[in-house]
């Protein structure tokens, strides 16, 4: 299912990506992930939830940051997204966080209307570089 959301990501990432997270890296702390459980033993979709020292637009630090979501697409539009970014709000204010910040690519449009639909609003529009030398 990551591999849906991130294609070019390699499958050991994840593994990385929570060591780091274990570690206390700059970039996330204490990261989770929450399931949406299909009711046969298969998955319909995650959201990975970490904290942030900083997310573009927030006011306070540290920060909650939806890091990864993914709902698959034949359970999309019933609610099993709401509930898994519930799930991630719900600890960031056990966290006792007080912002959650998130991000998407400018051209995924179905992330930025289910972003908007829950009530994430745009802040920021970014356009990132890179040359090889």
């Amino acid at each position: 299912m990551r591999t849906m959301l991130f294609p070019d990501s390699r499958p050991d990432e994840i593994d990385d990506w929570f060591d780091c997270a274990e570690e206390g890296g700059t970039v996330h702390v204490g990261a989770v992930v929450f399931v949406a459980d299909r009711g046969n033993g298969k998955l319909a979709g995650f959201v990975e939830v970490s904290v942030r020292d900083y997310a573009e637009g927030c006011e306070t630090t540290p920060v909650a940051f939806l890091e990864g979501w993914y709902v698959d697409p034949d359970v999309r539009r019933q609610g099993v997204g709401k509930k898994l970014v519930d799930a991630a709000e719900s600890w960031a204010k056990e966290q006792g966080l007080r912002e959650i910040a998130s991000d998407t690519e400018i051209e995924n449009t179905i992330s930025f209307k289910a972003h908007s639909a829950l009530g994430y609003r745009e802040v920021e529009r970014q356009i990132c570089f890179k040359k090889s030398l």
